[in-house]
């Protein structure tokens, strides 16, 4: 099945460049471009494309705006919108994870990690590669004090398969190192889900280092 993926950048060599990359495989379609916000948004309500790669700043509309039309709380049928940024931006990576990003790569990315984060948006995966995810995610991370009350509500188990989230593992990955199986990695991670009231695996990764939990290990 080919992922079809939009693009939203509001500088032509960028777009261009995402878009040698993405279509060199043979399972990604680029089905659009767009260069500001507001084409974003239109584009991807007509087209309903797998997976959004958004820019932060863009005309009309930042990619912030763009993520809370297309993903954020109450929007029906959300799309996966992946976050384009550079390190110094960091305050608005924060606004659009919140907004319901699902992801994030940096503008100065390689080509496997623009590709492994698209496909991992497409199955779902929220996180793409450890190394970027910790760094920016610590960054990210406001003081806090009592770790929420809803840990409480949390397994052992629960708490060690949210860490390995908050590390940027895949499924597979936590599987793998808690010597679990793939089910049951999904089964713990939808019942996170529930239990802290989020939507997806970068809330829960963003919840975990906000309170310290990846840090308590």
């Amino acid at each position: 099945m080919t992922i079809r993926v939009l693009i939203a950048d509001d500088q032509a060599m960028i777009r261009g460049g995402l878009k040698l990359i993405l279509e060199d495989q043979p399972d990604i379609s680029v089905i659009a471009e767009v260069s500001d916000g507001v084409d974003a948004i239109a584009q991807a309500r007509q087209l309903r494309p797998d997976v959004c790669l958004v820019d932060i700043r863009m005309p009309r509309l930042d990619g912030i705006e763009v993520t809370r039309a297309l993903a954020g709380p109450g929007v029906p049928h959300p799309m996966r919108v992946i976050v384009v940024t550079t390190f110094n931006l960091d305050e608005y990576v924060y606004g659009a994870l919140r907004g319901g990003a699902v992801g994030f790569i940096l503008k100065d990315a390689g080509p496997a990690l623009l590709i492994e984060a698209v496909r991992a948006a497409h199955d779902g995966e929220a996180l793409v590669s450890p190394s970027v995810t910790v760094r920016l995610l610590r960054h990210l991370t406001r003081p806090a004090g009592v770790p929420d009350k809803a840990l409480r509500s949390l397994s052992e188990r629960e708490i060690d398969v949210v860490r390995e989230i908050a590390r940027g593992r895949t499924n597979l990955e936590i599987g793998a190192e808690l010597f679990i199986s793939l089910s049951t990695v999904k089964s713990h991670v939808s019942t996170i889900q529930t239990k802290l009231g989020l939507r997806n695996r970068t809330e829960i990764a963003v919840w975990a280092w906000e309170n310290r939990i990846v840090e308590s290990a």
